[in-house]
């Protein structure tokens, strides 16, 4: 039996990406981030605080989410909001759709 994800080379990309996704969002610290963030932008320091984890661990996490572009971040002073990337959340959860 042939699978879909399998028919042709593109799908093969999408599907290493979709699995670099669910790797990415899998650890439980970033998922309760992407979840704190759908409400809208938050303050780092709103953020560590609601997870009562350690800054430097919340901004471990923050780093791996931006990287991937799942979140993204601006400066107002001495503050750094982060704010979910819609666009690429929708497009993981649109593949990831696809697959299953």
């Amino acid at each position: 039996m042939k699978l879909k994800c399998c028919e042709n080379k593109k799908p093969i990309a999408d599907l290493a990406h979709t699995v670099e996704f669910l790797k990415t969002t899998s650890e439980e610290n970033r998922l309760k981030i992407l979840c704190i963030l759908r409400n809208g932008e938050k303050c780092v320091c709103d953020i560590w605080q609601c997870l009562k984890l350690s800054q430097n661990l919340v901004s471990h996490h923050l780093k791996v989410l931006k990287d991937f572009g799942l979140i993204s971040f601006e400066k107002k002073g001495l503050k750094v909001f982060y704010k979910l990337n819609q666009k690429v959340v929708k497009k993981y959860l649109k593949e990831l759709n696809k697959l299953l």
